[in-house]
């Protein structure tokens, strides 16, 4: 097989990995350019598209040229070059000399998530005045702070917002940004090879720790307490600690209660989906950092049709500029009409069987095959019979297609978990906030 046919026979099996709607607009648009020695070559529209292939599909492509060619290959991307003002082409450079510059003193803050740059409205006011008075006086104002909210709405923005400022403010600042995944994963090789010392000082000698998506250490109990004393060492000698999560600290389960506590002995901030004029004010910004020319009446039909998050209105604002790079074309209400028919329908999409399924797994930590099997366990029972009770309330499916779902369950099998956690709800205050959280991030959809 050649690589042009193994390029055709990748681009045909990443559709089915990543489904329709992620595979049009975030891997259509990719372009096999040639390939040198065993590196492969594709263009790609912008930074934006290849910075957002790695971060979610970090060697997807390269294993499924793999499979195709029999062979180790490697992907390298080269960025369409399109004529850029050069006031944008000086703001990347310097953005990606700051970005180098902090990256050396092991900080990995994004140079371009700053307070200037995020669109303040009645979705996140708040949480952005909890931001800005935390980075204005760390380990003073508000100690931690806790920042929640769905996601794709701004919570990583604000994160890097409040570590840009502090290291803009204060210097030699000792400050690390990290996801709740790179904690847990330099605890579990500290552990193993016997560098638990190590890990402890350079965690607990921080000024200020800001940990992303901390959801994630949900079920993990060596994370939970070794997290618990560091948050107790930097807390006594009041030093900023900083949480973000897609659910408020009540909603974060498994975990334990002594660090559920932690998490709400400061100021917990929500963020909200934003109203029509807020997204159509982010649209303007980010299409003024991005150089792409979006009229106003197209903003208005992306912000009214786009009810998902942020991030999914601006992936639609860099395919329409990306398309418009591509073709010539202007952009248009009709362009966008039509570019994005796969992504924005007029009538409201129904809720499906598998979605529940899938929303009920990232909650508990699970996989999809998991739900799905006929395992009993009661860490796969109980969220199975979740799962089946939301089926029945937020879908149209009957009892015994929700059952086929669910391992081949009959009928009743479903009835009985419908009772079972209807029951709970309502003797149970703290469960009945879970479902109420659930049945919300189902909505949404």
């Amino acid at each position: 097989m050649n690589i042009e046919e193994a390029w055709s026979k990748t681009v045909e099996s990443i559709g089915l990995k990543v489904g329709s709607q992620t595979f049009d607009l975030w891997f259509r648009p990719l372009k096999f350019l040639q390939v040198q020695d065993r590196q492969i070559i594709l263009e790609v529209p912008n930074k934006f598209f290849k910075e957002w292939i790695e971060d979610h599909y970090p060697g997807l492509i390269s294993e499924v040229m793999k499979e195709h060619l029999q062979k180790d290959v490697s992907i390298r991307y080269r960025i369409f070059e399109r004529k850029e003002a050069p006031a944008i082409k000086k703001i990347e450079t310097i953005q990606e000399n700051r970005r180098a510059k902090l990256a050396s003193r092991g900080i990995f803050l994004s140079p371009k998530f700053t307070f200037d740059t995020f669109v303040v409205g009645g979705s996140n006011q708040f949480a952005n005045a909890a931001a800005r008075a935390v980075a204005d006086a760390p380990g003073k104002a508000y100690n931690p702070l806790f920042i929640y909210g769905g996601v794709g709405l701004g919570k990583t923005h604000l994160m890097n917002a409040i570590g840009n400022r502090i290291i803009d403010s204060w210097d030699n600042v000792k400050l690390l940004y990290a996801p709740a995944e790179q904690f847990t994963n330099e605890f579990v090789y500290s552990m193993r090879n016997d560098k638990m010392d190590e890990f402890k000082k350079k965690y607990r000698g921080l000024d200020v720790l800001i940990i992303d998506d901390i959801q994630f250490i949900a079920g993990k109990s060596g994370t939970q307490e070794e997290l618990f004393h560091t948050f107790n060492a930097l807390y006594d000698s009041h030093k900023q600690i900083i949480f973000s999560s897609d659910r408020p600290p009540k909603d974060i389960a498994p975990i334990t209660e002594r660090l559920r506590s932690r998490f709400g002995m400061g100021l917990i901030a929500d963020i909200q989906i934003p109203d029509v004029e807020t997204k159509m004010a982010i649209l303007g910004k980010k299409s003024e950092i991005e150089g792409i020319h979006l009229p106003e009446d197209v903003s208005f039909f992306l912000a009214s049709k786009v009810k998902s998050n942020t991030r999914d209105l601006e992936a639609c604002m860099i395919r329409l500029g990306a398309h418009s790079s591509l073709t010539g074309q202007l952009i248009t209400t009709d362009m966008a009409k039509n570019v994005l028919k796969d992504l924005i329908h007029d009538e409201e999409k129904a809720l499906t069987i598998e979605y529940v399924q899938k929303t009920v797994c990232e909650y508990f930590g699970l996989k999809l095959q998991d739900i799905k099997a006929k395992k009993r366990t009661r860490d796969i029972a109980f969220p199975r019979q979740v799962a089946m009770y939301l089926c029945k309330h937020l879908t149209d499916s009957s009892l015994s297609e929700i059952g086929k779902h669910f391992g081949g369950k009959d009928h009743s099998t479903v009835i009985h978990s419908c009772k079972l956690i209807q029951e709970r709800r309502n003797n149970d205050e703290d469960f009945e906030s879970k479902i109420d959280y659930l049945t919300k991030k189902i909505k949404s959809y």
